[in-house]
């Protein structure tokens, strides 16, 4: 298996499970009511939809690195504003949620191996690096995603 397809999988892992650690994060977010993705059981902290944004806000900056653009912050900011607070508002937020995985995985299946040793647009690491990094921050919001169904 070569270092695109690696990464792809565990992509995928992260998102939709059979990963190595547990539940993938829509797993997790599978039972999740709007009325639970913004509440907020931690004062300070972020709600579960904050965070969801936040994950789809980043994996589409990564894709526009891909694509060659020099993407300091996504376009809707580092946390987007929940827009709406009913089941309906949750459900389209999810679905922003898979399109930007989608599109993500998408724009890394079509790299090569040696595309990864790049430097991402308007960055001094790798694309390699920048890949790793969006697995591992995901992964990160992922496990406060859990904590926070269970406060």
């Amino acid at each position: 298996m070569g270092e695109v397809n690696f990464i792809v999988d565990q992509m995928k892992r992260v998102y939709g499970g059979e990963a190595w650690y547990g539940s993938g994060l829509r797993e997790i977010l599978a039972d999740v009511t709007a009325e639970r993705a913004r509440a907020r059981p931690l004062t300070g902290a972020h709600t579960i939809w904050e965070i969801t944004l936040h994950i789809a806000a980043w994996m589409g900056a990564v894709r526009g690195r891909i694509e060659g653009k020099p993407v300091d912050e996504p376009e809707e900011g580092d946390w987007p504003a929940v827009e709406g607070e009913d089941e309906k508002a949750w459900k389209a937020t999810l679905a922003k949620l898979d399109r930007a995985h989608e599109q993500l995985v998408e724009a890394v299946s079509s790299l090569s191996d040696q595309a990864l040793k790049d430097k991402t647009a308007g960055r001094d690491h790798s694309l390699r690096f920048t890949l790793h990094g969006i697995i591992q921050h995901n992964l990160y919001h992922t496990g406060q995603i859990a904590l926070l169904k269970k406060a």
